[in-house]
């Protein structure tokens, strides 16, 4: 079994980021970022492909160098405290490449000469739920078998801090599952778990807290039920308008929004979206304005408000937009 915490009991944050900046040529990556991250917490990053998140990642493990700023992990510095730091984190990366022919048990083994403590061998087996492919080579295993063998690499040296950058993307939903557990186990554990992700119900499920972030800025930080209040609405009503009894149809925004319970309209490409607090009061009021603007609708529909839509209100596109 995951040992029950941390090997340390320091104050101190897991992580700090302080001012970091980061560039590429003329393209800005990340760009000041202020972070703290709290021990035995799940914090996720959340943004879409370009939003800075694995470049701010890379550079939290000492992959990276930032151009300015200070970054701290576990109360140390790359700079002076590298040997040590690698000895304390654990890093699954978005995409791993371990050799063809080996077996499970014989990466496990390789990764786990490289810590001078750690777990055994047979308890991060478990740990990723391997036992009938200890004997496998990896080039036979699935995608979802070869994404937990990379979660048992980065848990093999009993790892104080863990990052984990997308860990499900690709995997079929039976996978991703799996995962979910191992990492919901992580944090009975104690873990400290740094998790990227552009899948807003693997935040939501896994995360304390999440921050999000877009053209190398935090744009919000807090809760999953801290960020979704902050819309302003409980519920999302979505529709598509066809055309108007007399012409083509237009709403009149103004006076949708005045509906008591309605709290803000955005629309996108045709598709008009109501933030709104109660769906039983809201939704017969706006059906009869919707007739009594004369407007003809081919969609309606409804769902709870998710980080999804908190990040398309604060930038206007979804967090998967490439």
């Amino acid at each position: 079994m995951l040992n029950a915490g941390p090997r340390t009991h320091e104050k101190s944050a897991a992580l700090l980021l302080c001012g970091v900046r980061k560039a590429f040529a003329d393209v800005v990556a990340v760009n000041g970022l202020d972070l703290e991250v709290a021990r035995a917490e799940c914090f996720g990053l959340l943004g879409p492909n370009g939003a800075g998140k694995t470049t701010t990642i890379e550079i939290c493990e000492g992959l990276t160098a930032p151009d300015e700023g200070r970054v701290e992990l576990l109360g140390l510095k790359w700079r002076s405290g590298a040997g040590e730091l690698r000895q304390r984190i654990g890093v699954q990366l978005q995409e791993t490449q371990f050799p063809e022919k080996l077996t499970v048990e014989e990466v496990l083994r390789l990764f786990r000469s490289f810590f001078r403590r750690g777990i055994s061998v047979e308890e991060s087996i478990q740990s990723a739920q391997l036992e009938e492919k200890r004997g496998s080579r990896v080039g036979t295993l699935s995608g979802g078998q070869k994404q937990r063998l990379a979660m048992a690499c980065a848990l093999v040296g009993d790892p104080e801090l863990l990052f984990l950058d997308e860990p499900t993307t690709g995997l079929d939903p039976q996978a991703r599952r799996h995962l979910w557990d191992l990492v919901d186990r992580l944090k009975q554990a104690g873990r400290t778990i740094i998790l990227t992700t552009h899948y807003m119900d693997e935040a939501e499920r896994l995360c304390n807290r999440v921050a999000i972030m877009d053209h190398g800025r935090i744009l919000a930080l807090g809760t999953p039920q801290q960020l979704i209040a902050s819309i302003g609405g409980e519920h999302i009503v979505e529709f598509v308008i066809t055309g108007h009894e007399s012409g083509d149809g237009v709403a009149d925004v103004a006076l949708l929004t005045a509906i008591p319970g309605v709290e803000s309209h955005r629309s996108d490409a045709g598709l008009h979206q109501l933030s709104v607090r109660e769906l039983h009061t809201a939704v017969p009021r706006i059906f009869a304005e919707l007739t009594r603007q004369g407007l003809q609708l081919s969609e309606f529909r409804t769902h709870s408000a998710t980080l999804e839509d908190v990040f398309v209100g604060l930038t206007g596109r979804n967090l998967r937009d490439e």
